[in-house]
């Protein structure tokens, strides 16, 4: 392998890395926020809201990320809506993220025994106390291995963001394999980079959930 090539490439892999990180971040905490929301809507089952939210989860987990990207950044300024790639980016990746976050925290939140809440609002706490203190805490903690999963897969989605001229790290390793033919070099340079990006998050989770699982979070 060049070394020398791949020292001189690392400024523009950095960059990328960069951005990738910030769309990615960005996209995940969209997710958890609409994610959230929909959970509820269907776990409390809000009368219209509910298939509202039924149809998007249906149909940002049954399509692929690409595919989404482009209906929003072609189809929107078809509309007169203009966005830019990294708004469509971030949108993108919020709207797929939120669909699985929402079942991963639907599933949590219906794990909880419904004993506890009818215990907690006979001893006179009030549905939002009980939600904040009894259910949600216990949610989390069932869900964490499910989020960690789907953090880990909205990371590895954003190797798609090249397709809409985002200069992330897929984008800089096909420019440059395509201007200097260092394939393998820019190849091992991208594997590396993303490994930075996802090993400390799969690593996290797992220490999160294995500390969950025994009952000594927080302790």
């Amino acid at each position: 392998m060049d070394y020398g090539a791949m020292i001189e490439y690392l400024p523009l892999y950095g960059q990328a890395a960069l951005l990738t990180l910030r769309i990615g971040w960005i996209g995940i905490a969209g997710s958890i926020a609409i994610g959230l929301a929909s959970a509820l809507i269907t776990h409390f089952r809000i009368p219209v809201l509910q298939r509202i939210a039924r149809a998007y989860i249906e149909l940002f987990r049954n399509t692929p990320l690409l595919i989404q990207l482009f209906f929003i950044y072609f189809g929107l300024p078809r509309l007169g809506v203009p966005v830019d790639a990294e708004f469509c980016g971030c949108l993108g990746l919020s709207l797929l993220g939120g669909a699985y976050m929402a079942e991963t925290f639907r599933s949590g939140l219906e794990a909880v025994e419904p004993g506890q809440t009818e215990s907690a609002l006979s001893l006179g706490m009030s549905a939002p106390q009980v939600m904040r203190h009894i259910v949600l805490p216990q949610a989390v903690a069932l869900s964490i291995q499910s989020f960690v999963a789907n953090v880990v897969f909205l990371l590895k989605e954003t190797s798609v963001f090249s397709a809409i001229s985002l200069l992330d790290l897929m984008f800089v390793a096909k420019d440059l394999i395509g201007l200097y033919y260092d394939t393998t070099e820019c190849l091992v340079m991208l594997v590396v980079f993303y490994l930075m990006i996802i090993l400390p998050v799969s690593i996290a989770g797992t220490i999160v959930e294995r500390r969950l699982r025994h009952g000594a979070f927080g302790a």
